[in-house]
């Protein structure tokens, strides 16, 4: 390994990996949220339809809209009805607050059906919105993408009904029905998919959910539905999880961002058995390593640091290397990483690359979704959403 300075932005940097191919557009085609201004700081966000606090979800339900995104820090869902074309643009819709210049856990009231305290992962699959709202301990359905500000869910999981926010319906241990810090959704050939972040496991619903508190079918990453160990109550392995924050689903098998762990697990074929082992893991090079960048201060094209979002864009499988700031493209076939985002090269990192913001930066991406040949980025630490086109 070669080590060299780079005077212009105080840092030492890696020089031993492969060049990378480029995953994305040379820049971002729409930016939502903060603006990109050369040389300009950040400025104070204030609630608005255009305005995005820490957002660490979005999607869009087709190629043209609607766009949904979890604007996380002002706890609230914002809906644009279709595909926004420019920057900036202002949000149609919203859930979770009286008005759009409002914010605050549950609208600083009691938690209802159109109330959310800080919402992360976002979904949408067979007609179905699904939203995780983490610290309200539950996950809301809506049939169709709402058309009306406030439109209530019609379906809540993880609490008896849409008055209930306790973490474990306020009980020690966990259950088929309840969840803890849920940070993820997914909904993946019919089936619902929710990553049960506290307590440690992911939660697998046959179907898409119909009644409030229904009970999920299936866990991983626990023995069964009432334990709630890190990694399962042993060392790290092939089947306990630390931290999964997302799901997603490839070539019929299941892929699960687990970021304590600082890993991609990764099952051939859908588990159908309590928690079965995976087959395989992304960013460590065995079943039981779990540091960050595998021990090194400096990433490459098969560590990560932090993985919070997958998704699939086209043949390429995308993590979202959150800590390490970029977007890594992997092979369908396994292996390391080929295409790269956010980043010059597979050793660097760094918020924003130790600048200021751009159209093809990132700080700390917490999740991306995929639809056609674009790319949406909740580009946290930036407070703004990216649609974002794949490299041609």
């Amino acid at each position: 390994m070669t080590l060299s300075v780079s005077l212009a932005n105080h840092r030492l940097r890696r020089t031993d990996h492969a060049a990378p191919r480029a995953l994305l557009a040379a820049a971002a085609a729409v930016v939502l949220g903060e603006q990109v201004t050369a040389g300009a700081l950040p400025q104070p966000i204030v609630p608005g339809p255009a305005s995005l606090f820490g957002p660490r979800g979005a999607c869009l339900a087709g190629p043209e809209g609607p766009l949904v995104v979890a604007d996380t820090g002002h706890h609230r869902l914002l809906v644009w009805r279709r595909r926004p074309a420019a920057d900036g643009t202002p949000a149609d819709l919203l859930i979770g607050q009286p008005d759009f210049a409002r914010e605050g856990r549950n609208a600083k009231g009691p938690a209802g059906a159109a109330t959310l305290n800080v919402p992360t992962g976002v979904a949408f699959g067979a007609g179905v919105l699904a939203v995780a709202d983490a610290w309200n301990h539950r996950v809301l359905l809506w049939h169709g993408v709402p058309d009306r500000d406030n439109r209530p869910a019609d379906v809540v999981l993880g609490q008896a009904d849409a008055a209930g926010c306790l973490a474990n319906r306020g009980a020690d241990t966990a259950g088929a029905e309840t969840l803890n810090w849920c940070y993820g959704v997914a909904i993946i050939d019919g089936r619902l998919f929710v990553a049960d972040t506290g307590n440690r496991r992911v939660l697998v619903f046959d179907g898409i959910p119909t009644r409030h508190g229904q009970a999920a079918d299936l866990v991983l990453g626990q023995g069964d539905f009432t334990r709630r160990d890190e990694n399962a109550g042993a060392a790290a392995g092939p089947a306990g999880m630390r931290w999964p924050h997302a799901v997603a689903g490839l070539c019929g098998g299941l892929l699960v961002a687990d970021a304590g762990n600082n890993r991609v697990m990764v099952w051939d074929r859908l588990p159908d058995r309590p928690g079965a082992p995976c087959d395989a893991v992304i960013g460590q090079g065995d079943m039981v390593s779990v540091d960050h960048n595998r021990a090194a201060y400096f990433p490459t094209a098969d560590s990560l640091n932090m993985p919070y979002g997958l998704a699939v864009l086209g043949e390429t499988l995308v993590v979202a290397d959150t800590a390490n700031s970029r977007l890594l493209g992997f092979p369908r076939a396994g292996g390391a990483a080929v295409a790269l985002a956010g980043q010059p090269g597979f050793g660097d990192k760094g918020d924003n690359r130790w600048g200021l913001a751009a159209r093809d930066s990132l700080c700390w991406p917490y999740n991306i979704a995929a639809t056609g040949e674009t790319l949406v980025v909740a580009d946290s630490g930036n407070n703004r959403i990216l649609l974002w086109e794949a490299a041609p």
